[in-house]
C-alpha cells in the first residue's frame, strides 16, 4: 500500500488492474468560524474522482454543531450519510427533512438549487459526499429525496446497507444517473464481498480496525482500489464505506459548490448566485446565504478523473 501522492502517468497506465493506493486527505473548517473540522479525501491530487464520485467528506465523532448557511449546487448530486447526530435539510424546491443514521438523504442539483444544514449541538459522525452529473444529465430539473428504509445485504462477517446503486443482488431505491454503487459495510469478522470488475472502488473506514485486502486501513484516508475486481475481501471489526462506479470520462471543473465544464460556465454561475435568482431560497434558516468567495486569478481548466 503506497501512502504518497500517485503519479498520474503510473495511475493512467494501472487503470484497468486492481491497485492499492492510499489517498491522505486533508482538513477543512466547516461551517464558519467556530466550525466542525472535516476530513476531505476527494479531489486530491492525483486522483480527483472514483467513478462520478467526486467529493468525500468524512466528519467526527465530535460534539458538534453543524450551521452550514444557504449555499448553491449545480451540475451534482448531494449524499449525506450519518452514523451518529442528526441533520435538518431545507431547500429552494421547499423540501424539509431531517435525516438520522442510516437514513439517506439525497439531492439532485441538476442546473441549480441552494439548500442549508444545521444540527443541534451533541455527537456527529458522517460523510457527505457528491456524484457528479454526465453531460445528459447535469441540467435535470433540482430534486430531493428522503429514503429512510434502505435494503440489506447479509453474509458472512459482514452486513450491508446498499446506500445508492446495486449490490450483492439488491438496489437501492436512491436515483442514480450513471453506474455506481455507495455501500456501508458493518464488518465482524472476515467477509468477500461482491464487487463488479468494471467498476472502480475505493474505501474508507469509519470506525473500528478493519483490514482491506490484505492491509489494514485507518481511519482518515481513502484507500483507491482500481478496476478489475470481482471480490474484495475485508476483515476485522468496524464499519467501512465502500464507493464505486464506472470511470467518469467527462472532463469536469470543480470550484466551491459548482460542477461545471468550463471556466466561464463558472463565473456565470457565481454571478447567477450573487445576482440573480436561478437558485431560488431557503426559507426557514436562521441567517443569511453563504457568499460566494472571489473567484482565482487563474483560468478554471477542466480536469478528468486522475490529475
Amino acid at each position: 500500500m503506497s501512502n504518497v501522492e500517485p503519479n498520474p502517468q503510473e495511475t493512467v497506465c494501472a487503470a484497468g488492474e486492481p491497485v492499492r493506493e492510499l489517498v491522505k486527505g486533508h482538513a477543512v473548517a466547516l461551517g464558519g468560524p467556530r466550525a466542525m473540522t472535516v476530513t476531505r479525501t476527494l479531489p486530491a491530487v492525483g486522483r480527483r474522482m472514483v467513478g462520478a464520485w467526486c467529493f468525500v467528506d468524512h466528519y467526527g465523532p465530535e460534539t458538534a454543531r453543524m450551521s452550514v448557511p444557504p449555499h448553491p449546487h449545480t451540475g451534482l448530486q448531494t449524499v449525506t450519510w450519518l452514523l451518529a447526530g442528526e441533520v435538518l435539510h431545507r431547500d429552494s424546491v421547499g423540501s424539509l427533512q431531517q435525516v438520522w443514521p442510516g437514513q439517506l438523504n439525497l439531492m439532485t442539483a441538476g442546473r441549480g438549487i441552494s439548500h442549508s444544514e444545521e444540527s443541534p449541538e451533541a455527537e456527529l459522525h458522517g460523510v457527505q459526499l457528491w456524484v457528479a452529473l454526465p453531460e445528459e444529465s447535469r441540467q435535470v430539473a433540482p430534486r430531493f429525496e428522503h429514503h429512510g428504509d434502505l435494503p440489506v445485504v447479509r453474509g458472512p462477517g459482514h452486513e450491508s446497507t446498499v446506500v445508492i446503486g446495486s449490490f450483492g443482488g439488491e438496489t437501492s431505491p436512491a436515483t442514480a444517473y450513471t453506474p455506481l454503487v455507495g455501500v456501508e459495510v458493518s464488518v465482524d469478522g472476515m467477509a468477500e464481498l461482491p464487487t463488479r470488475p468494471d467498476f472502480e472502488h475505493a474505501a474508507l473506514t469509519l470506525t473500528g480496525d478493519v483490514t482491506v485486502d490484505g492491509e489494514a486501513l485507518p481511519g482518515g484516508p481513502l484507500l483507491y482500489l482500481g478496476l478489475g475486481r470481482s471480490s474484495l475481501r475485508v476483515s476485522g471489526r468496524g464499519r467501512l464505506l465502500l464507493i464505486g462506479g464506472v470511470p467518469f470520462e467527462e472532463e469536469i471543473v470543480m470550484w466551491w459548490n459548482f460542477v461545471g465544464r468550463t471556466h466561464e460556465e463558472i463565473e456565470a454561475f457565481r454571478k447567477e448566485w450573487t445576482e440573480g435568482a436561478l437558485f431560488g431560497e431557503v426559507t426557514g434558516f436562521d441567517g443569511g446565504p453563504l457568499r460566494a468567495p472571489a473567484l482565482p486569478t487563474a483560468r478554471l481548466k477542466p480536469r478528468g478523473r486522475v490529475r
